[in-house]
């Protein structure tokens, strides 16, 4: 297997661009193609789970950056939902149509393995349960395998329930009502999340409208649920309720803020806000309620998480329908301390990591 090399230097970096992380390793395999990236944010609460990236990324300073964001969503992500587990992520760079390979894939879990733990991995962007059943040829400490094997299966389905009901939280505060029958919805991205989240919503018959860079997608999922298209990147003018934004992260910035013309945002990607502080503000001002991401995306980690805790399939839905009800308490804790959505959720997830570091210090 290629060395290990840790990241501690290098001309895109600066002391500032971690963020409290713990490890950063870079993964390296000529044979096979591999360029991966793995970043352990905290183990405070437990082993470091996240699932792994595979994207064909402008360049790698892009990539770490990505990485480095998504590991720290992953530790906020947990203490939020009350598991007991850290935060770590890992990004492929590569298109995954077209580079990906089971050897690939294989040699990636050497690498998850030689962690000995302190990482453990699952689906996210561009990965499929049939990929971890690859790397789980060379590491334990993978998760998300298909149930024939054993495992909990895709999260994917998960993930979008806890976004759904996270969503129907949104409607409830904003409008008093939870149903979302007749609210436009722009989902942008129709992965395996996001299709998901299309159905629950064409279900309920809420008027859908997606957007997505591949265009054969778009037209299958706009035949199979009754969909609306819409093509480029001109999303913010359109007329729209609630902006779901299920692809990658950082679509609610300068620029589509001040475009925007919804009141809800709630979606599963990571890492929405470019920028926390300020964007959760501008949001706030702007009368735009927010669904933190880390909080109404984590269904999926309720669900991999049954194959370390050992609960069933109905304990993990039962988890993430909870996903209601913290949401409304977020949004409760923003109004009463006139923060932002986003301040709110994090102060409650820092908390309980702080409160672990202190009980760890006193034993």
């Amino acid at each position: 297997m290629s060395d290990l090399n840790i990241l501690d230097k290098g001309p895109v970096f600066n002391s500032s661009s971690f963020l409290g992380h713990e490890q950063v390793v870079f993964c390296q395999d000529e044979e096979t193609g591999l360029k991966a990236i793995i970043g352990i944010h905290s183990t405070t609460l437990g082993p470091a789970l996240g699932g792994t990236r595979m994207w064909n990324y402008n360049n790698e300073a892009d990539a770490i950056r990505d990485v480095l964001r998504l590991s720290r969503g992953m530790t906020y992500k947990a203490a939020i939902s009350g598991l007991n587990l850290g935060g770590g992520k890992a990004v492929i760079i590569g298109d995954s149509r077209k580079d990906k390979t089971d050897a690939l894939m294989r040699k990636f879990g050497e690498y998850v393995n030689s962690l000995s733990g302190r990482y453990i991995t699952a689906e996210d962007v561009g990965i499929n349960p049939h990929d971890m059943e690859m790397v789980k040829m060379a590491t334990d400490h993978v998760t998300g395998i298909p149930e024939s094997k054993g495992g909990s299966g895709d999260p994917s389905p998960v993930t979008a329930y806890g976004v759904y009901m996270g969503m129907k939280a949104a409607a409830q505060q904003k409008w008093g009502s939870n149903n979302l029958e007749g609210k436009k919805v722009l989902v942008q991205g129709i992965g395996h999340v996001g299709e998901t989240l299309v159905k629950h919503l064409a279900d309920e018959g809420a008027l859908v409208t997606i957007n997505d860079i591949h265009e054969d997608r778009m037209s299958e999922i706009a035949t199979k649920y009754h969909t609306q298209i819409l093509r480029g990147n001109a999303i913010f003018e359109n007329d729209m309720d609630i902006y779901a934004p299920c692809a990658l992260g950082a679509t609610v910035n300068n620029e589509s803020i001040a475009k925007m013309k919804c009141s809800v945002i709630a979606g599963a990607a990571n890492n929405q806000l470019a920028d926390e502080n300020v964007h959760g503000k501008m949001l706030r001002e702007k009368g735009i309620l927010y669904a933190p991401d880390f909080l109404i995306n984590a269904g999926g980690l309720i669900n991999v998480y049954r194959e370390i805790a050992h609960y069933d399939q109905d304990e993990a839905l039962k988890r993430t329908e909870n996903i209601y009800n913290t949401t409304l308490e977020i949004f409760d804790l923003s109004d009463k301390n006139n923060i932002t959505t986003h301040e709110a959720a994090l102060k409650i997830a820092e908390q309980r990591v702080a409160n672990k570091k202190n009980e760890l210090a006193e034993a």
